[in-house]
């Protein structure tokens, strides 16, 4: 079993509430760089820069309208093949499902490798790796991050998309 570290709620910038609970950010005062999923628990901290401010905004709009398209700097810091399927899955329209294999294969790589990469994703709902299925079923989401099966995530995501 992998080692757990207990979530440390200081360490992110802003948590906001959405659609499928709380959100942890962080952004430098022009970049936004990681969006992580909370626990229902987790304490929330206003924005308190304009940039929070803005990815607060563009959240909630998105749970207002699964159409509503992301328009926010972000920087993505990963490998490069890393960053090449998240290049891919952030050209995946709104209403399409793309499966782990078909992503794999336009970058000559594995479909596991791309699970892996999909579920290092630094930027989930704004990238939107939930958009991204197994052969059968699907799949895994947020690559159990904190020890917490996100997979329920995925599948609300999917449905406020109208997909499921």
């Amino acid at each position: 079993m992998p080692l757990m570290h207990p979530i440390v709620y200081d360490e992110y910038d802003a948590i906001v509430p959405s659609l499928i609970g709380p959100l942890g950010i962080c952004a430098t005062s022009e970049l936004l760089t990681l969006i992580d999923f909370l626990p229902a628990d987790a304490p929330l901290r206003e924005p308190g820069t304009p940039l929070l401010r803005e990815v607060e905004r563009q959240l909630k709009a998105y749970g207002a309208d699964p159409a509503f398209r992301f328009d926010l700097p972000y920087r993505l810091q990963g490998t490069s093949h890393q960053r090449a399927v998240w290049e891919r899955i952030a050209a995946i329209p709104l209403g399409e499902l793309v499966r782990y294999a078909e992503i794999a294969w336009q970058l000559g790589s594995s479909a596991r490798a791309v699970g892996s990469a999909c579920g290092r994703n630094p930027l989930p709902i704004v990238i939107p790796c939930h958009r991204v299925v197994a052969k059968q079923g699907l799949g895994g989401f947020n690559a159990n991050r904190n020890g917490v099966d996100w997979g329920p995530l995925k599948y609300t995501l999917l449905v406020h998309e109208g997909v499921l």
